[in-house]
């Protein structure tokens, strides 16, 4: 009687775990990458919320847009607005989305982890004396992600 395995089953066992080490491994390099997209959205969509809801809540509080220094209508523009006590500014800086108020450092609005791509400020001037802004922006994670958002927004008169 014969002991031991002939060089055709050997190769076989062979093929047939490397079939199933590459399947395993391609599993697990799937789920990495998944998980990692995952977190790149999570990231954009939590920035782009946070940074509109921040620019909406200073628009509606505002006694009135500051014209001088806003650019509007063009890709990274700059909004200036005028409150009951000081003056706020909304700009790129670098390539995050910083909030200035007056006398104080620029305040980012964005994490370090995404880009602005785009950030226009529209002024909608309407038929009532109160303005309205229109604030497009879309942000961008490691060209994993991106999220845009729009958001108009009045004035509250005072």
């Amino acid at each position: 009687m014969r002991k031991g395995f002939t060089l055709t089953e050997i190769l076989i066992y062979i093929a047939i775990l490397a079939i199933i080490i590459s399947a395993v491994s391609s599993f697990f390099l799937w789920q990495i990458n998944s998980g990692a997209k995952s977190r790149a959205i999570r990231e954009v969509q939590y920035n782009t919320e946070q940074a509109l809801s921040i620019m909406t809540k200073e628009i509606r509080e505002a006694k009135s847009v500051y014209t001088p220094t806003s650019i509007f209508d063009v890709n990274l523009g700059q909004l200036s607005l005028e409150t009951a006590t000081s003056y706020i500014d909304f700009f790129l800086c670098g390539t995050r989305l910083c909030q200035k108020k007056e006398s104080q450092d620029p305040i980012a609005l964005t994490s370090g982890m995404v880009q602005i791509n785009n950030l226009i400020f529209n002024y909608i001037a309407t038929t009532s004396t109160v303005p309205s802004i229109q604030v497009n922006l879309k942000i961008n994670y490691n060209d994993q992600a991106s999220f845009g958002a729009t958001s108009t927004v009045s004035l509250r008169s005072y």
